[in-house]
């Protein structure tokens, strides 16, 4: 028998949600608010919150000194493009470990895993050295590479775990039906799974949208994204914080967006599975 929840309970629960959620978000909100100070107003202490001279020069002068467009569009692609590869390689990939699984299935996922326990600038030098040799620094197609392979692993663990929910004699069916597997993997699995394929899909995107280390490391003007574009405020002289803080509102922009149109689709599928 279910459990009364008490009005008193409910009203305790949401205030504390939205307490925790208003705390999580108020960093992006102050960032926002800088955005639109004057350096000096930045810097004030104590801050002024909403009561300051609103400005948009920020922006401006952020323009004005870089091409936002231009790394925008880097950001665009190079995050797509890993993201569509990762999951071309990754639905295949987790589809033979759930339904056709092998005694080193197990062994292989928690490999993959484990190269995700290992700090990149442990292997900086060596694929440095690689993407000079042939040619792959300051380019699109050498960021979709690394981040891709730097993704992999987390997206086909997710994947698994998706498909492992789904019944495995509806894929029987469909085999006794005649499906081959490429029909099974695309006209049943897909539909299926499609909770838990967009929510992988999101997260994909938004690692690879705010990877940081690979794209300051491999890339400094032609394939730059909004991640270098960000760090290009903070120089010898000092950190400008408004000049910062309006650069930095411009990358998360589209993602926040992006983001707040689908949480109904990541929520799904982040819990598919998770109630039976």
């Amino acid at each position: 028998m279910a459990r009364m929840v008490t009005t008193r309970r409910k009203v305790i629960s949401t205030a504390a949600a939205w307490l925790v959620g208003f705390l999580i978000f108020f960093p992006i909100l102050w960032m926002v608010l800088a955005s639109f100070k004057t350096e000096l107003e930045a810097f004030a202490i104590p801050p002024s919150f909403l009561f300051f001279h609103w400005t948009t020069e920020n922006y401006a002068t952020v323009q004005e000194r870089s091409d936002y467009f231009h790394h925008a569009l880097n950001s665009i692609i190079i995050a797509g493009g890993s993201t569509l590869i990762a999951m071309l390689i990754a639905i295949p990939a987790a589809w033979s470990m759930a339904f056709s699984p092998t005694k080193r299935t197990k062994d292989v996922l928690l490999w993959m895993l484990s190269t995700k326990m290992m700090p990149p600038v442990g292997v900086l030098v060596p694929i440095y050295l690689i993407y000079r040799t042939f040619g792959l620094l300051d380019t699109r197609s050498g960021l979709i590479f690394i981040l891709c392979l730097g993704n992999l692993p987390i997206v086909i663990w997710m994947l698994f775990t998706y498909f492992k929910e789904i019944p495995k004699d509806i894929l029987e069916a469909a085999r006794m039906d005649g499906a081959t597997i490429g029909r099974e993997l695309i006209y049943v699995l897909t539909p299926m799974a499609v909770p838990g394929l967009a929510s992988t899909l999101l997260l994909n995107l938004i690692l690879a949208w705010n990877e940081a280390f690979w794209t300051l490391n491999l890339s400094t003007l032609e394939a730059a994204p909004l991640t270098v574009f960000i760090a290009s405020y903070s120089s010898p002289e000092g950190l400008f914080w408004a000049k910062l803080s309006a650069a930095s509102t411009l990358a998360i922009a589209p993602i926040l967006v992006l983001g707040w149109f689908s949480q109904r689709q990541l929520v799904r599928g982040l819990t598919f599975g998770a109630v039976k």
